[in-house]
C-alpha cells in the first residue's frame, strides 16, 4: 500500500465544466506540440475532441486510489456524471509502473490510456530501460497546467503532471518520546530501538527516506550513517502498511510515514500518537503525477481527465481523500485539512536530473549492505 485513502465520508461538490472539446487527436504523442503564431501571439496546439466526449478511459493506478471513498472513485464518478457518455475504468497492477516498462520492453500492447501516480524514480526507470518514449507529452496541452505549484514539477520534458504531493516525515508519540531535531540524533541512545521505517526497494516512502537521508549525508555518507542507525535498532519493515500497524501496535514509537498523518484521524481524535516531526526543519516532497501513454488511443479523452483533476474543486476532493497536498495553487480544501496538514518548514527532494542515471544504484546498494539483498 502507498499510502492510506481518506475513508471518511466527504461530500462530491459542485463539478465544474471544461470548454474545449471539438476536433480529431493531433500531435505525434511523445512531443510538445510545435508553436504556431496567430496575430502575433504564439500558441500551442493540443488535441481536442469533436463533439460530445465518449468512450472508455482506461486509468491504471495504485490500490488505494480505488475503492469506498477513495480519491479514484470519486473522480470516476465525477468525470461520468459530467461526460455521460464516458465511462472510466481503472486498473491497478501489482508490479506499478514496471508492469508497463516490461510490456513495453517486450513489444506487448500497452493496455492502459492513463498512470495515475508516476513518481519521479518510475519516470528515471522508464526513460533509462526504453528505447521509446512511454509516456507522451501532456503539460502544453493542460488549461490548468499554469496553475501548479512550480516546485512539484518533475519532469523536464512535460510528460508526468503532478496531481498531488506528499511529505515524508516522521510520525510520533510524544508521551513516549521527544521528536529528533537531527539525523544525527536519531543515533543517539535516546532514540535505540525508537524508529520504523520501510524497505526502499519495495516502498515509496521507505524510497523517499532513504533519498532523504542521501540528501542529508551525501552520497559518499549515507550508507555509514544506515549502518548506525541499523545499530542503534531501526526496524525495516516491507512497505508502509506493516510499518504502520507495527507502529500503532506500540512495537515503536516513531515511524516514518506522512505529515498529513493527523487529516487520517481528524481533529476529534487523540492526536498523541499522530505528531509530525521535520527531521532538520525538512520533509522530502514525493510528488505524484499523471501521465498519458504514449501508445494510447485517446489522448484527447486522457488530457480532458487530467485536466478535470487539476480543477479546483477536485484537487480539493483528491486532497482530502488521498490526504495528500494539492498540486494546485487554488485548491478548494475543507478547513479540517488546513488546520491538520503539516507542511514542512523547508522541502527536499532529488529531482530527475539528479535521479537519472543514481537511483537505482542507490537502492541497490543500500540493500545490499542495509538489508542483505
Amino acid at each position: 500500500m502507498r499510502r492510506r485513502t481518506f475513508l471518511r465520508a466527504a461530500g462530491a461538490g459542485s463539478l465544474a465544466a471544461l470548454a474545449g472539446c471539438a476536433a480529431t487527436p493531433t500531435g505525434d504523442g511523445t512531443t510538445p506540440p510545435p508553436e504556431e503564431t496567430t496575430g502575433g501571439a504564439t500558441r500551442t496546439p493540443r488535441e481536442t475532441i469533436d463533439g460530445t466526449p465518449s468512450g472508455t478511459l482506461r486509468v491504471a493506478t495504485y490500490d488505494s486510489f480505488t475503492g469506498e471513498g477513495t480519491a479514484g472513485t470519486y473522480l470516476k464518478s465525477a468525470f461520468e456524471d459530467e461526460y455521460p457518455g464516458v465511462t472510466v475504468e481503472f486498473t491497478t497492477p501489482s508490479n506499478g509502473v514496471n508492469q508497463y516498462i516490461q510490456r513495453k520492453q517486450s513489444g506487448a500492447p500497452i493496455d492502459a490510456d492513463l498512470y495515475v501516480g508516476v513518481n519521479t524514480d518510475d519516470l528515471v526507470r522508464a526513460d533509462e530501460r526504453l528505447d521509446d518514449a512511454l509516456f507522451m507529452h501532456s503539460r502544453d496541452h493542460l488549461d490548468r497546467a499554469d496553475t501548479i505549484k512550480p516546485d512539484l514539477e518533475i519532469d523536464p520534458e512535460g510528460r508526468a503532471v503532478p496531481y498531488d504531493t506528499g511529505y515524508i516525515s516522521l510520525v510520533y508519540d510524544e508521551s513516549a518520546i521527544e521528536a529528533p531535531e537531527t539525523f544525527d540524533d536519531l543515533l543517539e541512545p535516546a532514540y535505540e530501538d525508537a524508529l520504523i521505517t520501510q524497505n526502499a526497494q519495495q516502498s515509496d516512502p521507505g524510497q523517499a527516506f532513504l533519498l532523504w537521508t542521501i540528501d542529508a549525508k551525501g552520497e559518499d555518507g549515507y550508507l555509514d550513517y544506515w549502518d548506525s542507525l541499523v545499530e542503534n535498532g531501526v526496524t525495516i519493515l516491507d512497505d508502509w502498511q506493516p510499518a504502520y500497524n507495527a507502529y500503532m501496535n506500540e512495537e515503536a514509537p516513531m515511524v516514518v510515514s506522512y505529515s498529513t498523518d493527523q487529516v487520517f484521524y481528524g481533529a476529534d481524535a487523540d492526536l498523541t500518537r499522530h505528531q509530525v516531526g521535520f527531521i532538520e526543519g525538512e520533509g522530502y516532497a514525493n510528488p505524484e503525477t499523471m501521465a498519458r501513454f504514449a501508445d494510447t488511443d485517446q489522448p484527447a479523452l486522457a488530457r480532458l481527465f487530467m485536466d478535470f483533476v487539476l480543477q479546483p474543486d477536485h484537487q480539493g476532493q483528491v486532497a482530502e481523500r488521498n490526504v495528500q497536498f494539492p498540486a494546485v495553487t487554488d485548491a478548494q480544501l475543507g478547513e479540517t485539512f488546513s488546520e491538520l496538514a503539516k507542511e514542512p518548514p523547508e522541502a527536499v527532494t532529488f529531482t530527475y536530473d539528479q535521479l537519472q542515471g543514481n537511483v537505482d544504484e542507490w537502492t541497490d546498494a543500500w540493500a545490499r549492505r542495509v538489508v542483505g539483498n
